[in-house]
């Protein structure tokens, strides 16, 4: 589409590329879907904000926050849920969930993430709210928009703006209680003893917040942000949309000087909009499908004493089929048909496999890395030596202890660095701290002769929950080479 601009160019001058931004004033609308967005604005900012002081008992030797992004230990926690480094596999399979259910919203409803959901429509909407408490509505901002800088408009303005710095703020502020115990990095915080990389990372996420959401709000969602072009394809003919039904509007016209179109040109659904469109000209990569349109307009048609639901939410195919005569789409039967099914059961499914592996993954691992650099060593009895690093991990919020013990590799023996070689047995105790990853210095040695083999190390509690894990290693010796 060619910009449109304010004054069309003089003779002999070039068009310019861009079109100035026109600066948007949304008006307040009441309506089924204004307080649908209301009351999800308050739950995801209460789950934002709320989320990083909530508690979880996970027993002495644990942090009892209950979301909790341990970036020291290198473990994500949250609930009952312990996420070690090397099962990174349960963050990918989240965040595959997390896509693919982006997939089934957009299939359905369209851009109901945008409009509802997002973080940049959740902050804008909530900005705007901001607007409207000191500066009025629509009209009023518009006032104080084109009048000059009188004392009425700086304090207005740095009231606002300090509302604006203050959410941004305590925005930034959120999301670091995520990564350490919320109480605690306060205190220290606003002491002064918190790390460097905590004021830096409140002061940039202040910063973007206050940019975003109060400063370019809607050009974030038309120019900056990839999801309205990458959701084009996954949008059907049966796929929700905020639909200005023009075959039922069109001739547009006054009230006083009906027409013969149900529009009476009032302008309302562009003056709520929060992204300024006009959605009458069909669809657009600026409408976020919040549906505010159909509350404005579903109030005119109300005054004006005609049907609700000029605009309204439904798919393509509904559309043609209302277009022709038929009865009012009924939007159940686009959600529930089989491309939105077939992607809740790829989600159900990945959902299924993680929590399987989530309740029959061991709390209890070994693995060990042999020295290569030197192989082996012939001790002065003719005895070849290998030397092995052994990680034990408990992930239980207890110490537990543990039997280290050799499954083949006839003969042989081990010991550890802090003992002697004296004491080499097949089997070896140790104790591991709760929810902690402990080293162990092996030694393993065998009889002249042995050949290069594989063997097992073995790990079992020795509590009354047992459990086990194995790691196959590599014995080398002189025959190898």
């Amino acid at each position: 589409m060619l910009p449109v601009l304010d004054s069309p160019p003089h003779p002999g001058e070039d068009a310019p590329l861009y079109e100035k931004r026109r600066a948007v004033f949304p008006k307040a609308v009441d309506g089924l879907y204004r307080r649908i967005k209301w009351g999800w604005m308050g739950v995801t900012l209460a789950i934002y904000y709320g989320t990083p002081w909530l508690r979880w008992d996970r027993g002495p030797y644990a942090p009892d926050q209950a979301v909790l992004v341990d970036l020291a230990h290198r473990r994500f926690y949250m609930f009952g849920i312990e996420i070690w480094p090397h099962e990174f596999y349960f963050v990918a399979g989240l965040l595959i969930m997390a896509g693919i259910g982006l997939f089934i919203v957009t299939s359905a409803v369209g851009r109901a993430w945008c409009g509802y959901s997002c973080p940049q429509t959740v902050w804008t909407d909530l900005f705007q709210h901001v607007d409207r408490l000191i500066d009025g509505d629509r009209n009023a901002q518009l006032r104080l928009q084109r009048s000059g800088w009188t004392m009425e408009k700086i304090g207005k303005r740095t009231l606002k703006w300090s509302i604006y710095l203050f959410v941004s703020f305590w925005t930034g502020g959120a999301w670091i209680l995520y990564f350490a115990d919320a109480p605690s990095l306060v205190r220290d915080f606003w002491s002064g003893q918190a790390a460097p990389v905590a004021y830096a990372t409140v002061a940039t996420l202040t910063a973007t917040t206050f940019v975003l959401g109060g400063v370019l709000r809607e050009q974030v969602c038309i120019y900056m942000c990839p999801w309205p072009r990458i959701q084009t394809a996954m949008l059907d003919e049966n796929s929700l949309t905020v639909t200005y039904k023009d075959w039922r509007g069109e001739p547009r016209g006054s009230v006083k000087q009906h027409t013969g179109g149900d529009c009476v040109d009032c302008n309302q659904c562009v003056a709520v909009c929060p992204t300024g469109i006009d959605i009458r000209e069909g669809p657009q990569v600026g409408c976020i499908t919040c549906a505010l349109c159909i509350d404005a307009c579903d109030a005119v048609m109300a005054q004006v004493g005609r049907a609700p639901r000029l605009i309204d939410y439904v798919t393509l195919q509904g559309a043609e089929a209302e277009k022709a005569g038929a009865a009012r789409h009924q939007p159940l039967k686009s959600i529930l048909r089989p491309r939105v099914l077939v992607y809740f059961g790829v989600w159900c499914a990945i959902g299924a496999g993680l929590l399987f592996a989530l309740g029959t993954r061991r709390h209890i691992d070994i693995s060990a890395d042999r020295d290569r650099n030197p192989p082996y060593m012939v001790l002065s009895d003719g005895a070849v030596r290998n030397a092995y690093t052994v990680k034990l991990r408990n992930m239980e919020s207890r110490p537990r202890a543990m039997e280290i013990a050799l499954l083949g590799l006839d003969r042989g023996v081990m010991w550890s660095d802090d003992m002697p070689r004296g004491q080499a047995a097949r089997a070896l105790r140790r104790t591991v701290a709760a929810d902690q990853a402990a080293s162990v210095r092996l030694y393993v040695t065998a009889p002249a002769g042995t050949p290069a083999q594989d063997f097992r190390l073995t790990v079992r509690a020795l509590d009354a929950e047992g459990g086990s894990d194995t790691h196959k290693v590599r014995f080398d010796g002189p025959g190898d080479e």
